[in-house]
């Protein structure tokens, strides 16, 4: 397609150079070359666009559901340490309470 939009652009030049004035030629590259040709080139970009949003989308959707799973797993992994330290402090707790074994021989 850029082609083509090259091609135009080349023949709307030689249309303005053809003209009996610099205004005449200026307004025949405004209105035959460049505003025409700026309205069909982002027409036709559209399904491109709208392939980049769907795939920043997805990558947003991606990285809220990585985020998510790492925050689930910390809160996890939080609890799991909470558990072990509170097994820890009891097992600590025991050990001070209970009677200290004697070495004595009888």
């Amino acid at each position: 397609m850029l082609i083509v939009a090259i091609a135009w652009m080349y023949v709307v030049i030689l249309m303005a150079f053809t003209q009996e004035t610099i205004l005449a030629g200026v307004l025949t590259v405004l209105g035959y070359g460049l505003l025409p040709l700026s309205v069909v080139l982002y027409l036709m970009a559209t399904p491109a666009r709208r392939r980049v949003a769907e795939r920043r989308r997805a990558q947003a959707n991606a990285q809220a559901e990585a985020d998510a799973q790492t925050k689930a797993g910390a809160q996890t992994k939080g609890n799991a340490q909470t558990e072990s330290n509170a097994e820890a402090q009891a097992q600590a707790a025991a050990e001070t309470t209970a009677p200290a074994p004697s070495h004595h021989r009888s």
